[in-house]
């Protein structure tokens, strides 16, 4: 009996120094995240968002995001490339990215342009279905992680790069690596230039142009705060923080109406992630764990709409996650329309 305790225990020991020298596939940075703010003031837990309605039930696969054109009807980008228009109940798919469709947002021409992680910034004719590619590299460089995009009334295209180093499928990874893999761009369509305006982002996201068109908003995701690149006046070219130390991990960011720009957060603060933060070797533990070990996001519902100085003026929440995983917020008229990375459908809510 002694003797097979005793294989056991050694089998256990060699394993777990296998595992231990086991390549890690992360090159981790420390770094010591401020304290999580309680879900109190401003932040004040409610189910405001529970009173949302479910919409389009099964029909839009991890639609991350949500574009409304002039008409009302809503678009939608799946996981398998699909992009898809509801036109009241019918849907309908308009043509495949050959990718994982991210970021959507209408130019002025009526074009869908589409932020796709694997395949870049992409121009879709929703009239034919005809992709043209815009932007898929950066001085020969293949861009891997193209997240979101908005559009500037000058045509200007702002668009995210969430990861130099890391897909889409590896998204986790950047993140507890913490090293600054994202990027913000600028896209001129007129002369075809690709413009560098900010680097060293830890996990680039969501974009919004200001309402003045003074600024360029970028979320920073590993950082749990939204970046603010000015684009003209007196800081023209130089970037500062439009909001900090928010209690969960933004995603995508929009204009909304009366000046508002709304924040969406998949997903409260992970307080297990936060504890490995300030340490490369526990990083490098959890990074080589298999993706059902590591931590995950929270199944929670949460938006926030912010005014043109970074201060809360809409605090909208739901514990339960009746819709859960959020990563975009349109609002077209007084409703929010609302995009999920983990939801088969889509979402309203109303203002009234």
């Amino acid at each position: 009996m002694k003797r097979i305790l005793f294989i056991v225990l050694a089998i256990i020991i060699i394993a777990i120094v296998a595992f231990l020298l086991m390549p890690s596939p992360i090159d981790p940075v420390a770094w010591s995240p401020p304290k999580a703010p309680e879900l109190t003031g401003v932040y004040q837990q409610n189910d405001q968002l529970a009173k949302l309605e479910i919409i389009h039930k099964g029909q839009c696969q991890q639609c991350e995001d949500v574009a409304i054109d002039s008409m009302g009807r809503i678009y939608g980008g799946q996981v398998n490339g699909d992009i898809i228009v509801f036109e009241k109940e019918n849907r309908t798919v308009l043509a495949n990215t050959g990718g994982r469709p991210l970021g959507l947002h209408f130019d002025k021409l009526g074009n869908l342009i589409v932020a796709d992680a694997g395949a870049g910034l992409l121009s879709l004719d929703v009239s034919t279905g005809k992709i043209t590619t815009l932007v898929d590299e950066y001085k020969g460089k293949k861009m891997i992680f193209v997240d979101d995009v908005e559009i500037a009334e000058n045509g200007i295209m702002y668009f995210s790069d969430a990861s130099v180093k890391f897909g889409f499928q590896e998204n986790a990874l950047d993140i507890i690596e913490g090293r600054g893999n994202g990027r913000l761009y600028a896209y001129d369509p007129m002369t075809k230039e690709t413009k560098l305006l900010l680097s060293d982002l830890r996990f680039a996201n969501g974009i919004a142009v200001a309402h003045d068109q003074s600024f360029v908003l970028v979320n920073e995701t590993g950082r749990y705060r939204t970046h603010r690149y000015w684009l003209n006046g007196p800081k023209a070219g130089q970037s500062d923080l439009f909001i900090e130390n928010l209690p969960g991990f933004p995603d995508g960011i929009s204009q909304g109406a009366d000046g508002l720009y709304w924040l969406a957060l998949v997903s409260p603060r992970n307080l297990e992630l936060d504890e490995i933060l300030d340490s490369p070797f526990m990083k490098n533990v959890v990074a080589k764990l298999p993706k059902s070990m590591q931590p995950a996001p929270v199944h929670y519902g949460f938006i926030l709409g912010l005014d043109g100085n970074g201060k809360v003026r809409y605090n909208l929440q739901d514990p339960s996650g009746k819709f859960s995983e959020i990563t975009s917020v349109q609002q077209f008229g007084q409703t929010l329309y609302i995009g999920s990375l983990y939801e088969s459908s889509l979402a309203k809510y109303s203002l009234n």
